[in-house]
């Protein structure tokens, strides 16, 4: 499955370059002189672009981005507001010129089974996912399954995965840790939305949760999920594209989970062999 990547416009506060310019140097904590440095130019020429005195060269628009580690569609929100072409393309998955790509992602999936994982885009719509996944999501609300599936609201969201989360807060924990941390970096109001959504559904009930109190099994947050065929006891690792120069593979992740137990890895080759057999033809 595949959604079209959506885009949040900037708020009016950042209409001029200048306003992107103070928002990301805001965001990423640094004074016009640690960035004038960074960036290789005079504290004054820096200040007067952020105040609009000066209209900074393509050249500069880039260089700044760079060193705040703008996301791609941002750097083309600073283009057109100081007054150029975007730089960076956005294709669907789907699109002929993402063949390699999509091809690249897809055996990446293909290849990590009998265990699950699933790709997702900036906002954590599911894009792509392998044939462990599905299994997963038997029981979960339809209207949760309608649309764009959104990861995060299919994990914790009560008629989702929650009820079958055995170290549910924790794991509410760790993805909240990880979506705070992407909105720190990116500052995507939608994101923001999101996690104000999520602290609102309710937690693990204390009785169920207190015996995992102050408990991290192993060196990785696992992820303890209950199905009718035992509790599978999972870790998980994110892959992103390295170089990427379109914005849907710069937003696209991909999450890849492992068993944490021999029992989980059992139980999950039983279960694609009962996938591959009960395949047609």
């Amino acid at each position: 499955m595949h959604t079209t990547p959506t885009s949040t416009s900037p708020p009016p506060r950042r209409a001029g370059v200048g306003d992107h310019l103070r928002h990301w140097r805001q965001l990423r904590r640094l004074s016009q002189l640690d960035l004038a440095s960074e960036a290789e130019l005079s504290t004054r020429h820096l200040s007067c672009v952020e105040t609009g005195k000066a209209s900074p060269s393509r050249e500069l628009v880039l260089r700044l981005c760079e060193r705040l580690a703008v996301p791609l569609r941002e750097r083309n929100a600073w283009l057109v507001a100081a007054g150029f072409a975007p730089m960076y393309r956005e294709h669907r998955l789907d699109d002929p010129s993402m063949a390699a790509a999509r091809r690249a992602v897809q055996h990446l999936l293909d290849s990590h089974e009998p265990w699950p994982a699933v790709a997702f885009d900036r906002h954590w719509h599911m894009v792509m996912a392998n044939r462990m996944v599905a299994p997963l999501l038997v029981g979960v609300a339809p209207e949760l399954l309608q649309g764009p599936v959104n990861l995060l609201r299919v994990s914790l969201h009560p008629g989702g995965l929650a009820p079958r989360i055995a170290n549910l807060n924790q794991w509410r924990e760790h993805l909240f840790a990880r979506l705070r941390q992407q909105i720190q970096q990116t500052g995507d109001t939608t994101l923001a939305a999101l996690l104000q959504e999520l602290l609102a559904y309710p937690a693990q009930p204390d009785d169920v949760a207190k015996h995992l109190d102050g408990e991290h099994p192993g060196v990785l947050m696992p992820f303890l999920f209950h199905t009718p065929n035992g509790l599978l006891h999972l870790i998980s690792t994110t892959t992103v594209f390295g170089s990427p120069v379109d914005i849907t593979l710069q937003e696209l992740a991909l999450e890849t989970f492992f068993p944490g137990d021999e029992a989980t890895a059992a139980a999950l080759r039983r279960h694609l062999a009962e996938l591959t057999t009960s395949a047609p033809g």
